[in-house]
């Protein structure tokens, strides 16, 4: 499985998304997915408006998930996957495991997952080469187990799940007449296998006894050291060897960090990650899923390597229309049919973009060149898709190949186009309940051209009297919405679908005469239509409304 195949792609269209924008990226997805067998999901950009609502009931398809932005996170980067460890692991085995995966920390976690503490190679080191306590051992409340599998040892007596925790370690290298002077209760005592020492230890109360060069242990000295307590057990090793190695046997609790541990988050973004590690010197850091379960470490290496989220982007190719922070994901491909933005890519994408009056229409045109069967549900999205874009044919940016696309498709989903896109306008252009806000930014975007900033919202309504209306609220509206965007104009089209005309809402120092010289319409305005202009036959905002602004402005 090569790496592409593992990350995911979301297909995404603008923000303020319409029907076209929301069902081509769950077509095309789909598409993706058929023809690749990979990881493609349909995303949105902003909120699903009624028109759309109606079409994904309709057809039964849930709304794509809403993406906020798409800059890059800790989940987007390659995480070490190292496995978390218990924190009663002994220090050897700690060091055994950052040779065997080439770490330089370790993570103890809980046994639901939960991070406890972090532990390094410097810490290693340093429990090596600072202990000067000879009770250590005991302080670090060690297993007994730990300390068996560290010497190789075998349990003659005691139970190995016990720990030791209050005396202190030494070798018994001097005659017994001197040991009595200076063994404690509780102490773990390394010896040879004399029996004197063996016996002078347990009945000064040892803790444990380690007998070394796996020397046997008496009958006597076993039923003695059961009778007082005291631990046995035997390893190869000998005096020397065992004693430096018994304090590898300590757990790394002891010695591990548990406060103020740095972790990030599977959902932190990197800027923010980079920021935060510029300031620290540790190499590793841990990343924990949002319930702050252990998942793995992240080094500054790992965000050199960082890839943005991949995405594919549908219905529109301008960078002020796109989701935020596309500027640090890896863009794939572009289906589009406006005109040519300002989106730049990192490198070369496939771009497919047609003068058709619906991206649906494109997604349509590439189910059939990859042969891949259109099911009823996908047929009706991009039959509405096309509905939508065109004013069922009505607006001009309709082409032959749009209509011919929407009758194979209506055919498929088992609609009919009439009375479909009947039901489908009044759903879109049903207002009740709705704020100023809700309605200016159903389907609203933003242009630039030259140094001129300005933003069109549209409304398409089969209902004359409700467009009447609108006019009313939206102006007032309109000039809050100029002041918040900062931009130089507003305008706000009220279309009527039936006479196929447009009352043009304009708000900006000289914005209406400007739209009145370009359309050569009322160049006068009479008394209370100084913001609004009538614009027979003008219904698309693309193909109609934006040329003229761009015009009109570059002149």
């Amino acid at each position: 499985m090569g790496e592409s195949s593992k990350r995911k792609t979301i297909v995404i269209g603008h923000r303020n998304p319409d029907t076209d924008s929301i069902c081509s990226a769950i077509c095309y997805a789909n598409l993706k997915r058929e023809l690749t067998g990979e990881d493609y999901q349909p995303g949105r950009a902003g909120h699903v408006n009624e028109e759309t609502q109606f079409v994904l009931n309709y057809f039964n398809v849930e709304a794509p998930q809403f993406i906020e932005n798409v800059k890059t996170q800790a989940r987007d980067i390659e995480i070490r996957k190292s496995r978390g460890v218990r924190k009663n692991l002994s220090l050897k085995n700690a060091w055994k495991l950052m040779q065997e995966v080439n770490a330089e920390t370790i993570a103890a976690i809980t046994d639901d997952g939960m991070l406890e503490g972090l532990i390094t190679v410097g810490d290693i080191a340093k429990s090596y080469m600072n202990v000067y306590d000879s009770s250590i051992l005991s302080k670090a409340n060690t297993q007994y187990a730990n300390i068996l599998e560290t010497l190789e040892g075998a349990m003659v007596v005691g139970n190995e799940n016990e720990y030791f925790n209050q005396g202190k370690v030494l070798i018994a290298a001097a005659n017994p007449d001197m040991m009595e002077f200076y063994i404690s209760k509780g102490d773990l005592v390394i010896l040879g296998n004399r029996y004197e020492s063996q016996l002078c230890a347990i009945e000064m109360d040892a803790a444990c006894i380690i007998v070394c060069e796996g020397a046997s242990v008496s009958m006597t000295i076993k039923k003695l050291a059961q009778e007082r307590g005291c631990t046995v057990m035997t390893t190869p090793y000998d005096t020397f060897m065992a004693a430096r190695l018994v304090n590898q046997s300590m757990p790394i609790s002891y010695f591990m960090k548990t406060e103020g541990l740095l972790t990030f988050e599977e959902e932190d973004y990197i800027d923010d990650i980079k920021e935060v590690m510029a300031s620290k010197r540790h190499r590793y850091f841990p990343i924990l899923d949002k319930d702050g379960r252990y998942k793995g470490m992240i080094s500054r290496r790992n965000l050199l390597g960082a890839k943005g989220k991949r995405l594919i982007l549908v219905d529109h190719n301008e960078k002020s229309q796109a989701v935020e922070g596309m500027e640090s994901a890896d863009i794939l491909e572009i289906i589009d049919h406006h005109r040519l933005g300002t989106v730049s890519t990192i490198s070369p994408v496939f771009f497919r973009n047609q003068p058709v009056g619906c991206t649906a229409t494109i997604v349509y045109q590439m189910y059939q060149e990859n042969h891949v069967a259109i099911e009823p549900q996908i047929a009706g999205l991009l039959c509405s898709a096309i509905i939508s874009d065109t004013l069922l044919f009505r607006s001009p940016t309709c082409t032959a190949v749009d209509k011919q696309a929407a009758i194979a498709l209506a055919d498929i989903a088992g609609i009919e186009l009439e009375r479909y896109a009947s039901a489908m306008f009044a759903a879109g252009s049903n207002l009740k309940g709705k704020t100023d806000g809700e309605i200016f930014y159903q389907d609203f975007k933003k242009f630039t051209a030259g140094k001129v900033s300005f933003g069109v919202g549209q409304i398409s309504s089969l209902n004359s009297v409700e467009l009447q209306e609108l006019e009313e609220r939206m102006l007032p509206y309109m000039k809050k919405a100029r002041g918040e965007h900062d931009m130089d104009m507003m305008f706000f089209m009220l279309t009527n679908i039936l006479t196929e005309s447009t009352e043009l809402l304009c708000e900006g120092t000289g914005a209406r005469q400007m739209v009145a010289g370009a359309f050569r319409a009322e160049e006068d305005p009479k008394e209370g239509r100084e913001h609004t202009i009538s614009l027979p036959g003008v219904v698309s905002r693309k193909k109609q409304l934006i040329p003229g602004i761009m015009m009109a402005v570059q002149e």
